[in-house]
C-alpha cells in the first residue's frame, strides 16, 4: 500500500483488529475457524434440535489433533498457546456453538488445567498426554444442586479410610460428564476443600445425563454421584488445598468465556447484516432502511469493543498482570452484549430469526447459560463492586 492510501474498510473488521495479530495468531485462528467449518457447522442446527452430538468423543479425538485441548499448557503434548492464540480458538469455536466450545474448555481450561497445576507427576504424566490427544474426556465436579454460587457450602465430603479416600455426594450441571474418562471433583474434607482425581470407572462414580435443556443441547450435561467411591491416597491433588484451587481453574476459564462470547455475537452479527443486503421489503433490501442500520451499527460497536476488551486482557494473562477482577469485567460485559446482539439480530431477521435454518436463535438460548455458569451476573457484578467499594457484599 503507497503512503497515504487507506486500506479498504472491511464490514467484518472495521476496526482492522487483525492488525493486533501476528501470523502465528492467523493460523491458529483460520485452522480454528476451518475445523468449526468442516466438522461442526455442517451438524450442529441437526445436534442443537436432537439435543445430543453423535460421536463426541470422536470430535474430541479431532479436537486434540489439531491441538486445541489444553492449548494454553505446555508439556504433556499441550500446545503451549498464547493466551490470544487460545481465546482466538475459543472465539472461533463458540461462533460455530458455545457448546462445543464448552467442550473444550471444561477439558482444558478446567480439567486438565486443575491437573497441570495442582497434580503430582504421576497424574500428569497418568493424565494429560491422552487428555491433550482427546483419547480421554474430562469433567469438572465443583457445582451442586444446593450450591452453585457458594461453593464453600457444597456437601460432597472424602473422608480418609486408611490408607484410601471415600467420596460420598452429587455435583450438578457437569459438561462433559456422561463421557468423561476422569473428573476432577472437587470435596470437602478435615483439612479443607480439597480436589481428587477420580476415574469415571470407579465402582459407586455414575454420571446420569440431564435431559429437556433448552440451552447448550448441543453439549453433554451431567450430574455426577459419588456413592462412597473409593480412591487411592496418590488421587488427591497434593498442590492446593481450599476454594483457591477451582477458583483459579475458574478463572481461566472464564478467560475463554470473554473471547468465546464474542464469536457467538460474531455469528449472529454476520448472519443479520447479510440478512439486510439480501431481504427485500417495500421495494428495497431492509439493510436500506435507517433503523435497520442503526441496529447494524451499534451491535458492530459492542461486538468490536468486546473484541478489544478481550485482547487487552489477553495481553495483561501473558504479561503476568490478569487480576481476577479484570476477568469479571470481562466475562460481565461481552456475555451481557453478545446476548443483546443476538437478540437484535433476531429482530432484524424477523420470523426467520427463530428457525434453526439461522444460528441467531441457537446462539442466544446458549448464551443464557454461558451468562450464568462460571459465576452469575449477579456475582460478577459484586465482585466488581467490592473492588471498587472496598466494602465485601457477598455476606
Amino acid at each position: 500500500m503507497s503512503a497515504g492510501t487507506l486500506p479498504s474498510f472491511d464490514p467484518r473488521d472495521p476496526l482492522g483488529l487483525d492488525d493486533l495479530l501476528d501470523p502465528e495468531d492467523l493460523a491458529v485462528r483460520d485452522t480454528m475457524r476451518q475445523w468449526a467449518a468442516d466438522h461442526v457447522l455442517p451438524h450442529v442446527a441437526d445436534w442443537f434440535e436432537r439435543g445430543e452430538v453423535p460421536g463426541i468423543r470422536e470430535l474430541a479425538r479431532e479436537l486434540g489433533s489439531i491441538g486445541a485441548l489444553g492449548m494454553s499448557l505446555t508439556g504433556y503434548g499441550c500446545a503451549g498457546a498464547s493466551p490470544i492464540q487460545y481465546g482466538l480458538a475459543c472465539l472461533e469455536l463458540e461462533a460455530a456453538d458455545s457448546g462445543i466450545r464448552s467442550l473444550m474448555s471444561v477439558q482444558g481450561s478446567l480439567s486438565m488445567y486443575a491437573i497441570h497445576r495442582f497434580g503430582s507427576e504421576e497424574q500428569k504424566q497418568r493424565w494429560l498426554p491422552r487428555m491433550a490427544a482427546g483419547e480421554v474426556i474430562g469433567c469438572f465436579g465443583l457445582t451442586e444442586p444446593d450450591h452453585g454460587s457458594d461453593p464453600a457450602g457444597m456437601r460432597t465430603y472424602a473422608k480418609r479410610d486408611g490408607s484410601d479416600w471415600v467420596l460420598t455426594g452429587r455435583k450438578m450441571w457437569i459438561t462433559n460428564g456422561s463421557v468423561a474418562g476422569v473428573a476432577v471433583v472437587w470435596a470437602r474434607t478435615d483439612e479443607g476443600i480439597r480436589g481428587f482425581v477420580v476415574p469415571t470407572d470407579a465402582p459407586g462414580f455414575s454420571a446420569p445425563d440431564i435431559k429437556h435443556k433448552w440451552s447448550l443441547r448441543a453439549s453433554v450435561t451431567s450430574e455426577l454421584v459419588l456413592d462412597e467411591v473409593r480412591l487411592p491416597a496418590d488421587a488427591v491433588l497434593p498442590e492446593v488445598t481450599g476454594l483457591r484451587g477451582p477458583l483459579s481453574c475458574l478463572g481461566h476459564a472464564r478467560y475463554g468465556i470473554i473471547w468465546g462470547s464474542m464469536g457467538a455475537a460474531r455469528s449472529a452479527f454476520e448472519s443479520a447484516l447479510d440478512y439486510a443486503r439480501e431481504r427485500e421489503q417495500f421495494g428495497r433490501p431492509i439493510g436500506g432502511f435507517q433503523l435497520t442500520q442503526a441496529k447494524l451499527a451499534d451491535m458492530a460497536l459492542e461486538l468490536h469493543k468486546g473484541i478489544l476488551l478481550a485482547h487487552h486482557l489477553g495481553r495483561r494473562m501473558e504479561a503476568g498482570r490478569l487480576r481476577p477482577e479484570q476477568v469479571s469485567f470481562g466475562k460481565l460485559n461481552n456475555v451481557r452484549e453478545a446476548i443483546e446482539i443476538c437478540r437484535t439480530a433476531r429482530t432484524i431477521l424477523g420470523a426467520n430469526g427463530i428457525s434453526l435454518e439461522y444460528p441467531v436463535m441457537r446462539h442466544a438460548t446458549n448464551l443464557e447459560s454461558v451468562l450464568t455458569y462460571e459465576g452469575t451476573v449477579e456475582m460478577h457484578q459484586l465482585v466488581l463492586g467490592k473492588a471498587l467499594t472496598g466494602i465485601d457484599a457477598f455476606r
